[in-house]
């Protein structure tokens, strides 16, 4: 019996790639490339898994040029860049690496929340200089204890954040659509209606999917119900947040400021409104960007690929009726 075909367009160190290579044949794929176009048709037929990057888009044209496919293993948590029901109506598992990253994204979320408050950017700026020199130390910051951290989301990383905000003895509120009742009981965050969330959060850090509900869902109207003296935070999708609105926000004094590892358009363009404003802090959408824990990112991918093409459950199934169907079929 002839070995799996798999494509890896991710990132994925020697020892790993051995491990696939043991046990599949690979057709390596430069990350982000378009594989209608990459590839040949004959390929494209006997293809039966795929690692990848959100960078790779599979929509109904893109499922229905791999007959064969059986799983794609994203190199991410997020997984907007697959049409969900597209997959499950072809029985395509689609995999991802819940967990393993909530530490370091919460840890950015919270660097981004001191630098706005201390303003810690244009500090070093500042220092750099020579101002410091001929100008003394710039203006005074805030504080960020006793302020109130607002979670639009409240799952891992979510949970997480909140924890940490505890430790700077911030109080935290939270809105989810579905109520998290046991970090409620356990005190790490109170429940607020969505627009009481909004209104109350001197910073407010958005965690939730990106999907055709939630893209714009914070926009003008938001940032207008929140405070002058708020901050926004986002390290989730930068289409969640209608970025048009907030450049407005921004430079209109609505908001003081945002934090921002996620963009519309990524890379971020050098002519963007957002690189003008000193009052924005922008990282490369590196929440997860740490040596640790990309490498446990890649070991769960590289699981769940294999996994999936050995009929054993993998970890992390985004849609497990599939996994569901496939095991009464493979029981049968």
């Amino acid at each position: 019996m002839s070995q799996p075909r798999v494509i890896i367009t991710a990132p994925v160190p020697a020892d790993l790639r051995e491990q696939i290579a043991a046990r599949c044949e690979i057709i390596d794929v430069p990350t982000g490339s378009n594989l209608l176009e990459t590839l040949g048709k004959e390929q494209l037929a006997n293809i039966d898994g795929i690692i990848c990057t959100v960078r790779s888009k599979f929509d109904e044209s893109v499922f229905d040029a791999f007959p064969r496919l059986r799983v794609v293993s994203n190199f991410a948590v997020g997984y907007d860049n697959v049409n969900m029901p597209a997959a499950t109506a072809r029985n395509v598992l689609v995999c991802n690496t819940p967990k393993v990253l909530d530490g370091a994204v919460a840890d950015l979320t919270f660097g981004m929340l001191i630098c706005l408050a201390r303003n810690m950017v244009n500090g070093d700026a500042h220092v750099r200089s020579g101002a410091w020199a001929g100008k003394g130390a710039p203006a005074l910051t805030h504080d960020i204890r006793g302020k109130t951290l607002g979670l639009l989301g409240m799952g891992r990383i979510g949970r997480v954040v909140a924890e940490t905000a505890k430790a700077f003895n911030m109080k935290v509120i939270y809105h989810n659509r579905t109520r998290n009742t046991e970090a409620e009981a356990a005190g790490v965050a109170e429940y607020r209606d969505r627009d009481a969330l909004f209104a109350e959060s001197d910073f407010l850090s958005v965690h939730i999917p990106l999907n055709p509900e939630t893209r714009h869902s914070v926009g003008a109207k938001e940032f207008a119900a929140m405070k002058p003296t708020a901050y926004l935070l986002n390290t989730a999708r930068g289409p969640v947040v209608d970025e048009a609105a907030l450049i407005e926000a921004l430079k209109n004094g609505t908001i003081a400021g945002a934090g921002l590892d996620v963009m519309e358009q990524e890379p971020l363009p050098a002519s963007s409104p957002l690189c003008e404003l000193p009052s924005v802090v922008l990282q490369a959408h590196v929440g997860s960007g740490t040596v640790e824990t990309r490498r446990a990112m890649i070991d769960l991918a590289v699981r769940n690929l294999l996994d999936a093409l050995s009929n054993t459950r993998p970890q992390a199934i985004v849609n497990p009726e599939v996994w569901a169907t496939r095991s009464e079929s493979i029981n049968a």
